[in-house]
C-alpha cells in the first residue's frame, strides 16, 4: 500500500506555532490502519506513515492510553471507539441529517440502495447510505472513497466547477484506470462532466468497478451550490442504463428538490 504522505508545507497554517505536528501523527497513524486494512506492527505503522520508530510507538502507546489502539505487544489494532470519531462527524452534519430519512424513502422506493458522497480532495467519500432490508451490497460503506472522475457522484460533484476550474482540477489528476472501461482521456472527462452538468445528473457505466452501474444528481443548497450527489446503483446483470434512467432518475430528482429548500 502507499504510504502516507507528510502534509505539505502549503496545508499547514501559516504561524507554524498553530500546528500541533503530534496531533497531525496521530490522526494519520489512525489512517492508516483503514488504508492497509489490518492490524499492524510498529514497523508497518512506521512505514505507512513514513514517520521514525521511536515517533510510531509514541504515537501508538498514547493512541492506547487513550483507547483508541490495543496491542497483544507485537500487533496494533483499532478499537471501537474510533467509531465515536464517526459519529461526531455523521451526528454534526446537516446534509446526512436532512438526507437520511429522504434516502430511506427512495431507496424503498427503487428497492436499491441509495447513497450520498460529499468532496473530498480528488475522492468521492460516501457519508449516508439507505438500503432496503432484502438488499445486500457489500463494499459502499460510510467512508467509503471512489475517485471523482470516474464515478457518477464525483462527476456530479465536479460539475459544480466552472469550465476553466474543472479543466485545472482534471489536469491536475491522474487518472488511473479502475476497469475495462474507465475513461482516462482527460479532454474526454471533462468533456463528459460538462455534458452531465447541462443534462443535471450523471449515468456512469462499468467504469468505477466491474459490472456495476450508477446514476447520481447533485444535491443543492438553497441557493443552488452542489453540496453532495446522491446516487443508485446496481449491477448490470439486474439493471439497464434505460431503467436506471426512467425508474431510478426521477425518484433521485425528486429527493433533490424537496431537499433544497432544507439545506442552509
Amino acid at each position: 500500500m502507499p504510504k502516507l504522505k507528510r502534509p505539505a508545507a502549503d496545508d499547514a497554517p501559516t504561524e507554524s506555532a498553530e500546528f500541533i505536528e503530534s496531533l497531525s501523527r496521530g490522526l494519520r497513524v489512525i489512517e492508516a490502519f483503514g488504508t492497509e486494512k489490518r492490524p499492524m506492527t510498529l514497523s508497518d505503522v512506521a512505514k505507512a506513515c513514513d514517520l521514525p520508530r521511536a515517533t510510531a510507538r509514541r504515537v501508538l502507546l498514547t493512541l492506547q492510553s487513550a483507547g483508541y489502539v490495543s496491542s497483544d505487544d507485537r500487533l496494533f489494532a483499532l478499537t471501537p471507539r474510533v467509531l465515536g470519531l464517526a459519529s461526531a462527524y455523521l451526528a454534526s452534519n446537516q446534509i446526512s441529517a436532512v438526507l437520511q430519512p429522504l434516502m430511506d424513502r427512495v431507496s424503498a422506493a427503487a428497492k436499491e440502495v441509495c447513497s450520498l458522497a460529499i468532496l473530498d480532495g480528488d475522492d468521492a467519500v460516501f457519508v449516508a447510505r439507505a438500503s432496503p432490508a432484502r438488499v445486500f451490497s457489500a463494499g459502499i460503506d460510510l467512508g467509503y472513497r471512489l475517485p471523482l472522475f470516474c464515478t457518477s457522484v464525483g462527476r456530479v460533484l465536479l460539475s459544480r466547477l466552472d469550465n476553466d476550474e474543472l479543466t485545472a482540477a482534471i489536469n491536475g489528476m491522474t487518472l488511473t484506470r479502475q476497469t475495462e472501461e474507465t475513461i482516462t482521456d482527460k479532454q474526454t472527462v471533462i468533456a463528459t462532466i460538462i455534458a452531465d452538468r447541462t443534462k443535471g445528473y450523471s449515468l456512469v457505466d462499468r467504469e468505477a468497478e466491474p459490472g456495476f452501474r450508477s446514476v447520481a444528481v447533485p444535491i443543492r443548497r438553497y441557493d443552488g451550490t452542489i453540496v453532495a450527489a446522491a446516487n443508485i446503483g446496481a449491477h448490470v446483470d439486474r439493471i439497464t442504463t434505460g431503467e436506471m434512467i426512467d425508474r431510478f432518475l426521477p425518484l433521485l430528482q425528486a429527493m433533490a428538490e424537496e431537499a433544497r429548500p432544507l439545506m442552509m
